[in-house]
């Protein structure tokens, strides 16, 4: 068995890559608050679906926020925001940031930061969420796995934020949306109970809503993202040819919005497009096309038949 070094051990805070200023304890009640209760409504969503809690109101809310939150995490904080995938007009660039902060996972910047450190040291010392921090034996993966999925939250270090996401910092309009984060979320809870109160012109209307488009939802794009730094870096298939150990989960790729052929992105990081493969779908890809369709994006990163076949793995998959 290989043992990982402890990442962020307490002797490295020093680092330029670290916050000087440690997550403090009421910073880890409220993510333990607004990722656990959230969760907590998946055990009352089947009984609760069987009965008159569910309306075809709730249905489409549901379908509409988590498609707008998620890509708001796949199109916008990831593809375009961390990896500059694409350039954005101003109105398309506010917009992605604000979708991205429906999904409740954090303030932009601090995300982008993040994520930008996981790629310069991808499951390596000091990424912040690799399933293979504690060594490559079953036992160790498994609590590598649960660290990767959602306890690394928690991590008392942060990501330094000027070293990592300076031209964020520099935006204007994407430090007043960072600071603006507390009221996103509020909005993430609130307007899809407003609005199926309208649908259905009730407060039933409004209460289910706020359970399925606001709860639910909030969960479910919560675990489907972290699954991309857990499962999407332990199983499925390398067609790629990389230095971690990222990996294509296709059963992954429709509720991550192709977040999840994530061996071709960390091959390929700054790709506007994921599914690259015959049969591989990425939703988030046709999005990109739509915008750029549009005029609202310019300069898209789109992958070539030659450098997908130059970077293709040379083992079987």
């Amino acid at each position: 068995m290989t043992t990982a070094p402890a990442v962020d051990s307490p002797r490295r805070e020093a680092r330029p890559e670290i916050d000087p200023s440690p997550r403090g304890s009421a910073e880890k009640v409220l993510i333990a608050v607004f990722t656990a209760v959230p969760f907590l409504a998946l055990f009352a969503a089947v009984p609760l679906a069987w009965g008159r809690f569910l309306g075809w109101s709730d249905v489409v809310l549901t379908a509409v926020f988590y498609f707008v939150s998620a890509a708001g995490i796949t199109v916008g904080y990831h593809r375009y925001f961390t990896h500059g995938s694409f350039k954005a007009n101003r109105a398309l660039k506010i917009a992605l940031a604000l979708a991205g902060g429906l999904a409740m996972e954090g303030p932009v910047i601090t995300w982008v930061a993040d994520h930008r450190r996981h790629h310069k040291h991808s499951d390596k010392e000091f990424d912040p969420h690799s399933p293979w921090r504690f060594g490559d034996d079953w036992k160790a993966l498994a609590k590598g796995l649960a660290w990767a999925h959602y306890g690394w939250l928690f991590n008392a270090n942060r990501t330094s934020k000027q070293r990592f996401a300076k031209d964020l910092l520099d935006d204007r309009d994407l430090t007043r949306i960072h600071r603006w984060f507390p009221g996103l979320v509020g909005v993430s809870f609130l307007l899809p109970a407003l609005l199926g109160g309208l649908m259905t012109w009730s407060w039933q209307g409004a209460l289910t809503a706020l359970f399925w488009a606001g709860l639910v939802r909030i969960t479910l794009v919560h675990h489907v993202t972290w699954s991309i730094n857990s499962i999407c870096h332990t199983f499925g298939a390398e067609h790629f040819e990389v230095r971690d150990k990222s990996r294509n989960v296709w059963w992954l790729a429709i509720p991550s919005l192709g977040e999840s052929w994530h061996n071709l992105h960390h091959c390929d990081p700054t790709s506007a497009r994921h599914g690259v493969l015959p049969g591989q779908i990425d939703i988030s890809a046709r999005v990109i096309w739509a915008f750029e369709k549009a005029g609202w994006a310019r300069d898209v990163r789109w992958p070539t038949a030659e450098r997908v076949a130059a970077k293709r793995t040379k083992r079987p998959a």
